[in-house]
């Protein structure tokens, strides 16, 4: 058993827009969790980055919530526990922030308890159960694109995507929490839109790792982002902006940040849309690898 574990999570984006609940991209923006048991009782968090003037920095933190109970379902006895959290992955933005921080306290346990290895399996499986759906916890974990479902256990395969498709991300002052964005959702939507979603979405998995001339038509949605379009008018004023450009661009996750996939020299005036609605523009790689041990 170790006694210390530092954690590299990337940033994600789910939906990709047709996908809901199924889709999602890692992102090379990654929150850094160093965690040590120590002999000092209780839990102790040090913050700097995104949330560090606001973030608990005790065991009511999420990583220290979630580190702490795999601990104790891992056999893991420990007196106290010092975390430092680097946070880049912006909070409440629709980038999986929340989904790094359990995947980084779940990570942190596995290699505590497996002497610095990580079961990968058993920590995706987990985070669902915090996470309530696979689609950030997958890319999280694995990297890459990812496809999740779930059957009797959440399962998810992870691709990678064309080199020459870039991801730009434009990110707004304003959070949004996941909980409204999803309570923004009907009960039930029409089969004529269900269908068209369900052919984008095997549409986008061609466009993202084969043909890429398709991504403008493969990104389009009906089950979730105009539904939810009162909740970040802005971001759906980019995101139509972008797709009347040909940038193929959606919701990244609950919103309201917004995903570019930009192709053939469309990344510079991807960012100006972007920046001209007064939104900070990311230029990521998409990340090859999701949970990382330094």
């Amino acid at each position: 058993m170790s006694r210390i574990a530092t954690i590299s999570v990337p940033a994600t984006s789910a939906n990709l827009g047709p996908g809901f609940d199924s889709l999602g991209v890692a992102l090379e923006l990654r929150d850094v969790v160093s965690v040590e048991l120590t002999d000092t009782p209780g839990i102790r968090v040090r913050i700097s980055g995104e949330g560090a003037d606001r973030l608990p920095t005790d065991e009511h933190h999420l990583v220290a919530q979630v580190l702490s109970k795999a601990l104790v379902d891992l056999g893991v006895e420990f007196t106290g526990i010092d975390i430092t959290c680097t946070n880049k992955i912006p909070q409440g933005r629709g980038l999986g922030s929340s989904a790094a921080a359990v995947v980084a306290g779940l990570a942190g346990a596995s290699a505590l308890a497996n002497d610095g290895d990580v079961d990968l399996d058993w920590v995706f499986a987990q985070a669902v159960v915090y996470e309530g759906h696979p689609d950030n916890a997958a890319a999280c974990v694995y990297g890459g694109l990812t496809v999740a479902w779930t059957a009797e256990h959440p399962h998810a395969r992870s691709v990678q995507i064309l080199p020459d498709i870039q991801a730009i991300v434009g990110v707004p002052s304003g959070e949004l929490l996941t909980e409204h964005a999803r309570g923004l959702l009907p009960e039930s939507v029409p089969h004529v839109d269900a269908a068209f979603n369900s052919a984008r979405s095997a549409l986008l998995i061609i466009g993202l790792t084969q043909d890429a001339s398709v991504l403008l038509a493969a990104t389009d949605d009906r089950l979730h982002q105009n539904y939810r379009a009162e909740a970040y008018p802005d971001s759906m004023a980019v995101v139509s902006a972008l797709r009347s450009a040909g940038v193929a661009a959606c919701i990244s996750g609950a919103g309201p940040a917004v995903l570019a996939f930009a192709i053939h020299g469309q990344d510079d005036y991807a960012t100006k849309i972007i920046e001209n609605a007064g939104f900070s523009a990311h230029n990521l790689p998409f990340a090859k690898r999701g949970i990382t041990i330094a």
